[in-house]
């Protein structure tokens, strides 16, 4: 019953911003982590940043200073806002959550459906 779907993926020039978000919903006893990954054509899917539920973030050194994690918690959503983008940064995000559902007593990792980002030269 739980669904984790992102939003705001599109074509942006280079230099220019966009903003990711993820809702977490369903039978949702318990959200820890959310965070969001992304997977370039032909290479692994990697760690961009994560955020614990009391706030503390991580980030992959490449968007350090450029990308910004949040989350509103009333909500089960995370946000990924992404300035100064590069033509690197394209790829498909996905964003992750680890969730303790209603109906489960332990959690397990879920993933969005992914959504495309690319930034023009």
């Amino acid at each position: 019953q739980v669904q984790v779907v992102e939003s705001g993926g599109g074509l942006v020039q280079a230099g220019g911003s966009l903003r990711l978000s993820c809702v977490a919903s369903g039978s949702i006893f318990v959200i820890s982590t959310m965070g969001w990954y992304r997977q370039a054509p032909g290479k692994q899917r990697d760690l961009v940043a994560t955020i614990s539920s009391g706030g503390n973030t991580n980030y992959v050194d490449a968007v350090k200073g450029r990308f910004t994690i949040s989350r509103d918690n009333a909500k089960n959503t995370v946000y990924l806002q992404m300035n100064s983008l590069k033509p690197e940064d394209t790829a498909v995000y996905y964003c992750y959550a680890r969730i303790r559902s209603g109906r489960d007593n332990f959690f397990r990792d879920y993933w969005g459906q992914g959504t495309q980002v690319t930034v023009s030269s």
